[in-house]
């Protein structure tokens, strides 16, 4: 077992002090001027000429586009979901021949054919 002696010989005193420890930790920072420079110069001139007055709002033009999105996402959505369809079916299939099985996908015959 180590004596408290030996505990302690690493740390300070806690009584003894530096000088570096009692002068004041504040860090003074420089103000910069940034603030009393003119704002930089405009990249493009004048923007007024791309502005749009409410008035020049084709609503029937924005509900063609609107209905024509939507329908491209409703056949993404559908084409996603046949997709996931197609591959579960194919992962089933796959997972009946792989173990050994027969007649794993159902074959369709008709009663004209015979």
């Amino acid at each position: 077992m180590q004596s408290a002696g030996m505990l302690t010989w690493g740390m300070p005193d806690q009584n003894s002090s530096s000088s570096a420890e009692d002068e004041p930790r504040v860090v003074n920072f420089r103000r910069n001027n940034a603030g009393t420079r003119p704002p930089p110069a405009a990249p493009v001139a004048d923007l007024a000429k791309y502005e749009k007055g409410e008035s020049s709002d084709d609503y029937r033009h924005r509900m063609i586009v609107n209905v024509t999105v939507f329908v491209f996402v409703v056949g993404l959505i559908g084409a996603g979901i046949w997709l996931a369809d197609t591959m579960a079916a194919m992962r089933k299939n796959q997972d009946c021949v792989l173990s050994g099985r027969r007649g794993c996908t159902p074959v369709e015959v008709t009663k004209d054919r015979w």
